[in-house]
């Protein structure tokens, strides 16, 4: 029987003290640069749910095996190496199908986990709300259904993984299509439902009416960190992988004194299967309603023009690569003076988010970038009980003057030419 792998921790729903070995499958697409950075990557995904890496290595594959898409000698070289490191979960940083997981696993005597089940298993353990679980449990068992799969622990528990590490009660019992098809039916009537109160959550904010400004970026560029030091809010920041999930949002004040509602999203990654990108539309429905895209990039990382490209490449597929977009460079503050030097007057903002450098020259450009709503003088004709509209002119503009006439109240203020017209309909004396 495939033992079982690591010590599940019931307080945090995190596996803890696991050995793995890794394998990233060189194809031959990319160079050994590219290979080596692509291991790295792997190597950081496991550490994001807490396996201790005993062995790391690329892999060159010469010819895809129907049976085990690694040839007979790599899969004997493995298994003596997971054997040796006391291994018993082994990572391959590819896809394999689900016969060539299950013969990897009777040859290599360990659990087998390639990259999609992987990204799977980290989501399992960082999404923090009901819609985020919903989502990663909806994309799990869309990869699980052509699968002859052993353990359904995620069914059992209420956090943590998806089973695809094993875990306290793990039970060999087949995969039952017609159990998993019943659960993505209910599982997609209750996301349709979360996505009918977003959409009043939206419609509310757009009645405000703030612009929207979405982050992206690759995991683990610093776009929570950025959130934070722009809001003030407390998001969960890490070093590792798709430390957020969940989408959030604040409200963010602009020098202008003008207000946007500023978006935390997901990260994006090489490869990220198209059902992830699916699964999590909660986050990046923000992007597609976004009025600004902020690309947040790490520049101190070796690979970061690659990165970019696949942000460029998901941001196609959302249909929104044509919307405006500011592009950040962050993490400056790891870079020499001689890099820093060299990145100036190239039109992008460069910002320390950690050390807060650049963040008043973000705000300023953002400011600008956001021209579509220049501020316009107004008065109004309010009652005098309208106290709502009065405080909505303070928090979204500037009240000029105010004066009582004829239990009337008149008020000049300076406001975003939007919310004028939106005041100006429901309020047809003003002038």
């Amino acid at each position: 029987a495939t033992p079982t792998i690591g010590r599940y921790d019931a307080e945090s729903g995190l596996r803890i003290g696991a050995r793995a070995l890794v394998a990233h499958l060189d194809l031959g697409e990319g160079g050994l640069r590219d290979a080596a950075a692509r291991l790295d990557e792997a190597v950081g995904l496991a550490e994001a749910i807490q396996l201790d890496v005993a062995h790391a290595e690329v892999v060159r594959v010469r010819e895809r095996r129907p049976a085990t898409l690694l040839g007979t000698g790599q899969v004997e070289r493995l298994a003596g190496l997971a054997a040796e490191a006391g291994a018993g979960v082994v990572v391959i940083d590819g896809a394999l199908s689900p016969i060539q997981q299950r013969n990897l696993e009777t040859a290599l005597k360990a659990k087998v986990i390639d990259r999609t089940g992987l990204i799977l298993e980290i989501f399992g353990e960082r999404a923090s709300t009901r819609e985020g679980a919903l989502q990663v449990e909806l994309a799990h068992l869309t990869y699980q259904s052509g699968r002859l799969v052993r353990s359904w622990t995620h069914l059992e528990r209420q956090r943590g993984g998806f089973g695809f590490l094993g875990g306290p009660g793990e039970t060999q019992i087949e995969a039952d299509r017609r159990l998993i098809r019943d659960r993505i039916a209910r599982l997609t009537r209750e996301l349709d439902e979360a996505k009918r109160t977003r959409g009043l959550h939206r419609k509310r904010r757009q009645e405000a009416p703030f612009p929207v400004m979405a982050l992206v970026g690759y995991t683990n560029a610093g776009k929570s960190t950025l959130f934070n030091a722009l809001s003030g809010a407390g998001v969960f920041v890490s070093s590792q992988m798709f430390a957020t999930l969940d989408p959030t949002v604040r409200v963010v004040e602009l020098p202008s004194n003008r207000r946007i509602v500023l978006s935390d999203t997901v990260g994006f990654i090489r490869d990220l299967p198209p059902g992830l990108i699916a699964a999590f539309r909660a986050t990046l429905e923000e992007v597609q309603e976004a009025s600004l895209i902020l690309h947040v990039t790490d520049i101190s990382n070796p690979q970061h023009e690659e990165q970019d490209a696949e942000v460029e490449k998901v941001l196609r597929e959302l249909g929104v690569a044509d919307r405006p977009r500011l592009h950040v460079l962050n993490k400056i503050d790891r870079l020499a003076p001689e890099q820093l030097a060299a990145l100036q007057h190239n039109g992008k903002v460069l910002v320390s988010a950690l050390a807060g450098t650049g963040l008043d020259a973000l705000l300023a450009r953002i400011d600008r970038e956001l021209h579509t709503d220049p501020p316009v003088r107004l008065e109004l004709n309010l009652p005098v009980a309208d106290g709502r509209t009065l405080a909505l002119l303070h928090d979204r503009g500037r009240v000029l003057r105010t004066e009582v006439r004829d239990a009337r109240l008149w008020v000049e203020a300076e406001i975003p030419a939007s919310l004028a017209r939106r005041l100006q309909a429901a309020h047809p004396a003003a002038s």
